[in-house]
């Protein structure tokens, strides 16, 4: 009894999601608008802890909306939504991170003078960011969604597709690599 309690809340969750899904998929163009405005900002947090640009991070939320959009009839509604979009989310932002790889950023002089600088945020510890930044993005994408978007390893494995053990090991593996790169940047 108490547990059907807990658990409801995280139920009516899922429902409304595969509602939205449902209604979308009959014609209506506003449901998807409500899993965007709902889902934006934690696929945001997952590309750009991949990809480590916000325009960058900006751009393949974009991307990862249109294809979602555009495959929504292939969402398996025995999983929840937020599962198969933070897969999707993964997928994409490391195939992003991987095709960038070793590319400078081109900009016009006219408009990197016109950007304004960048601020440091004051809450981010230069040697997690120069740390998360040699780390592989599927690394990154391990660390994001454990430490950033606080999923579960069972979540985790989900959205990576693999089962619990095998995210664990994954996650565990990152941490250590990520552990060696700060500890590198302090030296």
């Amino acid at each position: 009894m108490v547990s059907a309690i807990i658990e409801k809340p995280k139920q009516l969750a899922f429902d409304e999601d595969i509602k939205l899904v449902e209604r979308f998929l009959a014609g209506d163009q506003d449901a998807f608008e409500g899993l965007y405005r709902k889902y934006y900002e934690k696929v945001f947090v997952i590309a750009r802890g991949i990809l480590m640009d916000a325009d960058e991070a900006a751009d393949a939320v974009q991307e990862i909306f249109t294809l979602v959009c555009r495959h929504l009839g292939r969402f398996d509604r025995r999983s929840r939504f937020s599962t198969w979009l933070f897969r999707v989310a993964v997928n994409r932002s490391i195939q992003e991170a991987r095709r960038r790889k070793g590319r400078a950023r081109n900009v016009e002089l006219t408009e990197a003078a016109a950007a304004p600088a960048p601020e440091p945020a004051d809450d981010t510890d230069p040697r997690v960011q120069a740390a998360m930044a040699r780390l592989a993005p599927a690394d990154r994408a391990l660390l994001v969604l454990f430490y950033w978007d606080e999923l579960s390893l069972n979540e985790i494995g989900e959205s990576i597709g693999c089962n619990v053990n095998a995210a664990k090991t994954r996650l565990y593996r990152a941490r250590e690599r990520f552990r060696k790169l700060y500890e590198e940047e302090g030296q």
